[in-house]
């Protein structure tokens, strides 16, 4: 296999960064252009990879670069019509890097980028997407060289607002939504997806734009669930593809990735340390990082008050900024009450205070969480106790709001969370 070239778009150019040689003995192995390490701008493309001439080891790799692929059913899909050993990651790579989240192409050294643009999706095939799931996803994500992290089936599209137009991305064209679809065996969750970001966005919380795709009846055969893209942004310069606008893309990186730490790794086990390692993270390299560790305590309790037991360091990122030189806490994402369904844990996949479970939390743990998170015991209660107060209402809210949708099961997913969530643990302290 030839080397693969690592590039980042920087203010709308792809700028090349580095090479990730194959090894048969050591292992894949990525190393930064000498020409990139001479450039004044130059920046890294992770906390884990920092810029120097030595070559990263295959283990700092991979838990970076796996880290860009999908995850289970998705991933074995993608590999089987691709004809690849889905423990092959590099191979993977090169065929689904030409669309990764946050700002990273990747290529074969040598290949020539594909011509961008954008093909515009039909309403059967948007509908197809909902009704066939993964398999649709994979399929739309092998055409387009698209990889999005994560086990879920889900594909990047643009969508075109003024005709409620959805397009398939092509070559170096960026999407501007994740789209997800019903999962084979949770019931309601893109209802109950949406009904959480929005709670969140009632509570104050940075999330980003979302909505339901309803093809049909609202069933779950019928709808998808669309998340604009906090990684994409307005160019300033006005360019387009095919007529569209064309979004840049801003770099991000998940907490695993920024940690070292790999995907399969992603849930916490004992030892881990995890909460003192990510806040320790945004006291390193957030642009600010008092109000980031704030939002990240928020956000946090938020997934257990509403059972989002599925809150692992990788549906937790950095956002860089446009020039590469800062980071930020990236908006909240992947949020919904895990605890509603029977199949669901009740295990927290981050432990707080050194617990995990839902029905072992107490209030002195929030103060044992606040010390491994290095947050004042006053500070860190008050503000939970205010997010405990305030859930119920913004849920209702929430619920009031997609009903009048047409989505007729939010108020009966708004109270099975309040059972059995982690608000209902905190009023029976």
């Amino acid at each position: 296999m030839k080397a693969l070239q690592v590039c980042i778009e920087r203010r709308g150019s792809q700028v090349p960064v580095g090479r990730i040689v194959p090894d048969r003995v050591a292992g894949p192995c990525f190393a930064y252009d000498k020409s990139y390490l001479e450039q004044p701008d130059a920046a890294a493309v992770s906390v884990s990879l920092p810029l120097r001439e030595e070559p990263f080891s295959a283990q700092e790799t991979r838990r970076f670069f796996d880290g860009l692929l999908p995850e289970g059913f998705t991933r074995r899909s993608v590999a089987q019509r691709l004809r690849l050993d889905e423990n092959d990651y590099l191979a993977i790579l090169a065929a689904l890097g030409g669309e990764c989240l946050g700002a990273i192409r990747i290529l074969e050294e040598g290949e020539e980028a594909p011509k961008a643009g954008y093909e515009r999706l039909s309403a059967e095939q948007v509908k197809a997407l909902a009704a066939e799931g993964t398999s649709r996803s994979a399929d739309l994500i092998t055409g387009s060289h698209l990889s999005l992290t994560g086990a879920s089936g889900k594909a990047g599209l643009y969508y075109e607002p003024g005709e409620k137009a959805w397009y398939q991305p092509f070559g170096d064209a960026p999407s501007t939504h994740i789209v997800k679809q019903s999962h084979i065996r949770l019931e309601e969750i893109v209802v109950n997806e949406q009904l959480c970001l929005m709670t969140a966005k009632e509570l104050g919380f940075d999330a980003p734009e979302s909505f339901i795709i309803n093809m049909g009846n609202a069933h779950d055969e019928d709808v998808l669930f669309a998340t604009e893209r906090y990684d994409r942004c307005p160019d300033p310069e006005g360019r387009t593809v095919d007529g569209l606008p064309r979004p840049l893309r801003l770099h991000q990186e998940d907490f695993a990735q920024a940690l070292g730490i790999g995907a399969s790794d992603k849930y916490e086990r004992d030892g881990g340390r995890y909460l003192e390692r990510i806040f320790a993270l945004l006291r390193q390299v957030s642009a600010d990082p008092v109000q980031d560790q704030l939002r990240l305590w928020d956000q946090l309790w938020f997934d257990f008050l509403i059972g989002n037991t599925d809150n692992h360091i990788k549906n937790l990122s950095l956002l860089y900024s446009a020039d590469l030189r800062s980071r930020r806490l990236a908006p909240a994402y992947d949020i919904l009450s895990t605890a509603i369904y029977r199949s669901g844990t009740r295990d927290m996949a981050i432990k707080l205070g050194g617990v995990c479970a839902l029905d072992d939390m107490r209030r002195e743990t929030v103060a044992l969480a606040a010390r491994e998170a290095g947050i004042g015991r006053k500070l860190a209660l008050t503000r939970f106790d205010a997010l405990a107060e305030k859930l119920p209402s913004a849920l209702a809210r929430a619920a009031e709001k997609l009903l009048q949708s047409g989505f007729s099961n939010a108020n009966h997913i708004a109270a099975r969370i309040l059972d059995k969530g982690g608000i209902a643990v905190v009023r029976a302290w």
